[in-house]
């Protein structure tokens, strides 16, 4: 079973692969499914601001492609910040594949997790699909 280092590493290596020649702001993410399996995603910004992707969600679209669907644990890691958050985009997005207590971790590189908060912390009123009444049918 996938251990929270083990996530953490997996977050630190996707942070190495990052393409950020604009911010010059290398971020990882690795999650860990529901059945144990770890995706991680890295940031790559294009020109276009702000048309690149989160580490989150490029590990989600790796969870997905992978045949994913829940998130268990997240673990997130940016080179220059003690404790990195995500996004409030990405908020939404891990939002969706995961439930109120799932557990994020903010990271430091060299100190590893730093604080842990749940998704409904980050996301106190998120949008649903059970909010969503007949359009999501």
């Amino acid at each position: 079973m996938a251990t929270t280092d083990s996530l953490f590493d997996a977050a630190k290596a996707a942070m190495a692969k990052a393409h950020a020649p604009y911010s010059n702001f290398p971020v990882g993410a690795a999650i860990l499914t529901e059945d144990g399996q770890i995706h991680a995603g890295c940031n790559i910004e294009i020109v276009s601001f702000p048309e690149g992707w989160c580490a989150e969600t490029s590990a989600i679209a790796h969870m997905v492609m992978a045949g994913g669907s829940r998130i268990a644990e997240v673990v997130v890691v940016a080179e220059k910040l003690v404790a990195c958050s995500p996004c409030g985009g990405c908020r939404q997005r891990l939002a969706e594949f995961s439930s109120p207590n799932t557990k994020i971790h903010l990271c430091d590189v060299a100190k590893g997790i730093v604080e842990t908060v749940t998704m409904e912390d980050l996301l106190p009123h998120s949008f649903a699909t059970n909010s969503l009444g007949d359009a999501a049918a």
